[in-house]
């Protein structure tokens, strides 16, 4: 006859022998899964990457070409601009995914450069071919405690897809680039974060739609984003 105290224990161990074995596949499970994601969002980040590479190269050609066009080209080109504002969507994605990694701060980098080279670039059209672009530079920074930044931020997107002519420029104060160092000691630009420049003046703290739009009048001389479409629809 079979030991009843043997009984029990032998039934209790294969229950331990089976949770341990249903804990031990879920926890396999759930790493197999965890890396399997991980890998694909890496995977993502760095074919993002490789993109946002290629686009900089691709916008440092157009830079050289617009330099060669006439006037009349130069006014109605909206492509550079549209290029800019798109290739800093993808890399404050990319900023928002993995932070100020190395890699980002590379590309953080070379975004700061294109948008000094385009600013300067459409200075020198300006007064080459009399025209007359309005210009925002905005300075924020990832590193310190910067309440109004985000909201600044969302103040001037709000302005760019309402005036797609307008011409604003992000920059972090804190990034180790020399040229966007000497273009903030040029415009005596404070650490004083969110800071604006417009028109040659400088404005810290959030600065909200109704503030920009009062200092900044040539915005009614703008093309709206509503109108541009209605005109295209009649055509």
């Amino acid at each position: 006859m079979e030991n009843p105290i043997v009984s029990d224990r032998t039934a209790r161990w294969r229950t331990y022998l089976f949770a341990f074995i249903i804990t031990a596949a879920l926890f396999a499970t759930a790493f197999i899964a965890s890396d399997y994601f991980n890998n694909r969002r890496v995977a993502d980040i760095r074919a993002t990457q490789d993109d946002i590479s290629t686009d900089i190269l691709s916008l440092e050609t157009q830079f050289d070409l617009l330099q060669e066009r006439s006037c009349t080209d130069v006014a109605e080109n909206t492509i550079l601009p549209s290029v800019l504002t798109s290739l800093g969507s993808r890399l404050s994605y990319l900023e928002a995914q993995e932070g100020d990694s190395d890699e980002v701060l590379r590309l953080k980098r070379l975004y700061s450069l294109l948008e000094i080279k385009d600013y300067l670039l459409m200075k020198q059209i300006s007064a080459k071919c009399n025209l007359k672009p309005v210009f925002i530079l905005y300075f924020y920074s990832n590193e310190r405690d910067c309440k109004d930044c985000e909201s600044q931020g969302y103040v001037l997107t709000s302005l760019a897809q309402k005036y797609p002519q307008l011409r604003t420029y992000s920059f972090d104060y804190d990034l180790d680039v020399a040229a966007l160092q000497t273009l903030i000691a040029i415009d005596s630009v404070q650490n004083k974060l969110p800071a604006l420049v417009i028109n040659g003046k400088n404005y810290y703290g959030l600065q909200k739609v109704a503030d920009i739009q009062k200092v900044l009048p040539q915005l009614a001389t703008l093309k709206t984003a509503t109108s541009s479409a209605a005109t295209s629809t009649k055509k």
